[in-house]
């Protein structure tokens, strides 16, 4: 097989940062000898990351904060956003440096860009928060902080309230221009964590929006706009199913844009879970001639873009 150094967006799921600190501290090693691999390999390799444990836990933090203290102000949704993506970053560009001075990679340039994405204020999202952050609470506790802070509350299957925020669609990443100079220059780039810092532009200012930007969108977004050839989408399965969970369940290997569509008609994946991660893929492959996405486990990255597995996505 003929190998072409390709310019390829990764997105890592949650799986790849673990939940706590510690976890955090472990799971970024074994997840930076999966991008290494395809570093070693030639290819130029941009890191997209979810951050929903880390970002609940810095809202968690910040909303006890109020409690202890009363002249402590709320702190919105977007700066703990802001803080997930600096903490995260400086955890996962040392492992990739660490990774590759291991395989004899003097020059190790890993950086990260704390990256605001444009959202739109009048998104349909808006209108209907239904991504839920932060801890489950009592009614009293939802009711104080609904009247305390204005966020919208809802009971979660029985088990709760918890918060909710809209999840709009990215238009537009603000540092587009400084990520494209970068991996121009070859630079490993850390960017659109959580899928960016949710921002509105009111004139020439760009205001923290309360929302939660999908990291398989904005992964989408930023692949296009930096023209790569692949668009990988690390998550907890192998490969795409069809019939998930069933006696004719079908694991699969390669699909055109058009069958993928039309198994997004028939409801064949979850919302909130496979769904979004094929729509992206989607939207990507038909996006330009020869851009291929994939979808597949984080430790299987390299074999998927050698063809061995993953379910890759194309016109």
């Amino acid at each position: 097989m003929i190998y072409k150094r390709k310019r390829i967006v990764v997105a890592l799921g949650g799986n790849a940062l673990g939940n706590t600190l510690p976890e955090q501290m472990i799971a970024v090693k074994s997840t930076a000898k999966a991008l290494c691999d395809l570093i070693e390999e030639g290819h130029q390799v941009v890191v997209v990351h979810g951050n929903g444990p880390q970002v609940g836990m810095i809202n968690n933090a910040m909303t006890a904060l109020t409690h202890e203290d009363q002249a402590q102000p709320n702190t919105p949704l977007s700066v703990c956003v802001a803080m997930s993506q600096a903490y995260i970053g400086y955890d996962l560009q040392n492992a990739l440096r660490e990774e590759l001075r291991k395989r004899g990679f003097m020059r190790t340039p890993v950086v990260t860009v704390v990256t605001q994405v444009r959202v739109d204020p009048e998104d349909p999202a808006f209108e209907n928060p239904s991504k839920p952050i932060g801890k489950f609470l009592t009614k009293e506790e939802a009711d104080f902080q609904a009247k305390a802070y204005g966020h919208v509350m809802k009971e979660d299957a029985g088990r709760g309230y918890r918060r909710v925020v809209a999840s709009p669609k990215p238009v537009e990443i603000v540092e587009q221009d400084a990520i494209n100079s970068l991996v121009d220059a070859n630079k490993i780039v850390i960017c659109c964590g959580g899928g960016g810092i949710p921002v509105t532009l009111e004139g020439h200012h760009l205001k923290g929006a309360s929302a939660v930007i999908d990291k398989d969108f904005a992964s989408c977004l930023l692949a296009k706009q930096l023209d790569a050839d692949m668009l990988i989408i690390l998550t907890a399965v192998e490969k795409v199913a069809v019939n998930f969970g069933k006696e004719n369940e079908e694991w699969l290997d390669d699909l055109k844009v058009s069958q993928a569509r039309k198994y997004i008609e028939e409801g064949q994946f979850a919302a909130g879970s496979m769904l979004p991660k094929v729509q992206a893929c989607v939207d990507f492959a038909s996006s330009g001639t020869g851009r291929t996405a994939m979808i597949t486990l984080l430790e299987k990255a390299k074999d998927g873009i050698m063809g061995k597995t993953g379910t890759q996505i194309h016109l």
